[in-house]
């Protein structure tokens, strides 16, 4: 479908434009067709379209089971409640996270344990991880951030050893590989969400997909019970949570799965557009992206300012794109400075690394429906920005 995105120019510059949203789903006449379909059926609930979207992502991650949720925070939930996580065990996590998701684990009684990532890739780094192990561990849970797959190899060889549970968070990463292989295929269990933004979007909606039978058992036991099932002894055991999807959701959901390599192509169009305008901006840090990275696909297009700049010159960034109709963000509120944490002894100064990339990262526009025009209006518009709070600061 037509953007109604649109820069009016004049000759020789950029003009006023239109407001240029953070995110703007790729939605086409066939995902709506597909959605029409579901309508019009006489089956709108959890039903035949989420079993199929399930063995189509499962097929696509190359894992053998995959169980669709409500979203990523409740397939989180229920990964750890499948690995017997709960009240009294440490979960380790990066503070620098998409925060949604990772409230799981308090919402299941556990204790998390935030550990600090590394400076370039944002992922969390291994070496915290080991000092942060204790006899309470059962679980960590790593993302690939904005898309950067984590550290894999080290991570595996850490969960292996202490034998606990390796939990992946690709809520970010769609479509990226990490040495050849595809993000979602590294966890025990690993967790995805389709809410915006992100490049398959089915309003709301998550995904967890494992290769260990009884996990998959646990996951759809914890989701939801059948109406076939309402007199097993065996499945009545455990309370459900009620968080299936809807026909209506996994249809779309499967629409976009089937032309996500297409979505993910035009993501990569409007990334080479951000690269060449913004190569020429010295006050900011391109996206890194590590050897053992085979391909990457960006959730938001991140930058990262200057250390003179401050986390109050970068909120007043993001307000003066706020005045020119571009939405932009702070792209992490660490989770260890938010109010329920406070509680577990978290403060600020806690993480050094984590706070410091936080409070200079802006996440700005990033998804199909954007022109080169869109990208350098973005861009100029930044730099004007910038000039009164620190233009020209160091990279590093």
């Amino acid at each position: 479908m037509t953007s109604t995105l649109e820069i009016d120019t004049e000759e020789g510059g950029a003009g006023a434009a239109a407001f240029i949203p953070l995110s703007d789903p790729d939605v086409t006449l066939e995902d709506i067709a597909a959605v029409e379909a579901v309508l019009r059926s006489s089956r709108l609930s959890s039903g035949p379209r989420v079993e199929e979207f399930e063995a189509s992502f499962a097929d696509y991650v190359g894992r053998k089971f995959a169980v669709a949720t409500a979203g990523g925070t409740m397939g989180l939930v229920l990964a750890l409640l499948a690995y017997g996580v709960g009240p009294g065990d440490e979960v380790i996590a990066p503070s620098y996270s998409f925060r949604e998701t990772l409230h799981a684990i308090a919402l299941i009684g556990a204790r998390p344990v935030f550990v600090d990532i590394d400076y370039w890739s944002g992922t969390i780094a291994p070496a915290k991880v080991e000092a942060a192990l204790t006899e309470k561990t059962r679980a960590i849970v790593a993302g690939n951030t904005n898309g950067h797959p984590a550290p894999w190899d080290e991570l595996r060889e850490i969960a292996t050893r202490k034998r606990i549970a390796l939990l992946e968070d690709s809520t970010e990463a769609i479509g990226s590989r990490y040495k050849g292989r595809l993000v979602g295929s590294f966890g025990d269990a690993s967790v995805f969400d389709f809410s915006q933004p992100g490049p398959l979007v089915c309003g709301q909606g998550g995904m967890v997909v494992t290769d260990d039978i009884n996990v998959a058992v646990a996951l759809k036991r914890f989701r939801a019970h059948k109406m076939n099932e309402r007199s097993s002894v065996v499945v009545g055991s455990s309370a459900p949570y009620q968080v299936e999807i809807s026909d209506i959701t996994a249809a779309l959901g499967l629409s976009q799965l089937k032309r996500i390599d297409e979505i993910l192509e035009k993501r990569k169009l409007i990334e080479h557009y951000y690269f060449k305008h913004i190569k020429s901006f010295e006050g900011i840090k391109d996206p890194f992206i590590s050897p053992d990275v085979t391909e990457i696909h960006w959730f938001l297009y991140v930058v990262h300012l200057g250390t003179r700049f401050s986390r109050s010159s970068r909120d007043s960034i993001v307000e003066d794109l706020g005045v020119e109709n571009i939405e932009a963000a702070a792209y992490s509120a660490p989770l260890h400075t938010q109010r329920r944490y406070l509680d577990d002894g978290y403060r600020r100064g806690d993480f050094f690394v984590t706070e410091k990339v936080a409070d200079r990262s802006v996440a700005l526009p990033f998804h199909a429906h954007l022109t080169e025009s869109h990208i350098a209006f973005i861009v100029e518009t930044m730099k004007d920005a910038s000039v009164n709070v620190g233009a020209g600061a160091a990279i590093y």
